[in-house]
């Protein structure tokens, strides 16, 4: 029986495309060693949700105040009020939604998560959510536990074999810099995640918009919702819409 790996940067507050991927995968190890952005914002620390049916940011505040670069799991959460501002944009956002009364105070209580790192943020926040829906029979490892060296392709597939893996599960958006011959020679097999982008009512909208926040899919669709979104939304072929999506998350 084959074991399947995924791998993913420790995104804020992720898409369901981030969720199928754990729901599919036997081990989804978290990319906290990897360069943060120095300027700009990442997946890392903000994410869409849909705010007066237009798609807006929501974001985690990070330092910047530091010289040279740093890794993911470096990054601090800047300090301030910002978990309670950035909570009163989602309400305000979603006051109106099916399931508001049932998911705010679950995401409100994520939001009080005790961290001051990034990675250590997104992780705690991506468990809670991930065993909220079900979806326990993936385990999740932490990039710089493992002793894994090499760059792009080649990393990955070194991450696949560290865990026990012998199969790597790929975004829609990977063919365009994955080089798969270095999968085939390492002995790892691939598997196109293909995920097709389910269509949920959005409250305030009347084109569907893809891409959004976790957030954005429980508010409109609830726990037992997003669940049958997650883990029935994919297929032998992906829709370029996942595809865009899907590389922009990584």
């Amino acid at each position: 029986m084959s074991k399947i790996v995924a791998i993913h940067q420790p995104n804020f507050f992720p898409w369901l495309g981030y969720f199928n991927k754990i729901a599919r995968a036997d081990v989804f190890v978290v990319l906290d060693n990897v360069q943060f952005a120095k300027t700009g914002g990442t997946w890392s620390n903000r994410v869409r949700i849909l705010r007066d049916g237009r798609p807006a940011w929501a974001t985690m505040p990070v330092e910047r105040s530091y010289h040279g670069v740093r890794l993911v799991r470096e990054m601090r959460m800047a300090a301030g009020p910002w978990r309670m501002q950035l909570l009163r944009s989602i309400h305000a956002a979603y006051r109106g939604a099916p399931h508001v009364a049932t998911v705010f105070p679950f995401i409100e209580r994520l939001m009080s998560t005790p961290a001051d790192f990034v990675a250590e943020f997104n992780l705690k926040v991506v468990r809670a959510l991930s065993a909220r829906l079900g979806l326990n029979g993936c385990e999740l490892v932490v990039g710089s536990t493992l002793a894994v060296e090499g760059v792009g392709t080649e990393r990955l597939a070194s991450i696949v074999l560290a865990v026990g893996g012998d199969t790597y599960l790929c975004g829609g958006g990977a063919s365009g810099y994955q080089e798969d011959e270095k999968f085939a020679t390492a002995g790892v097999r691939l598997q196109y995640q293909d995920f097709q982008h389910p269509v949920y009512p959005q409250l305030g909208s009347e084109v569907f918009m893809p891409g959004l926040s976790i957030m954005d899919v429980l508010m409109n669709s609830g726990f037992d919702g997003a669940r049958q979104l997650i883990v029935g939304s994919s297929s032998e072929s992906g829709t370029h819409q996942s595809s865009v999506v899907d590389r922009y998350y990584r």
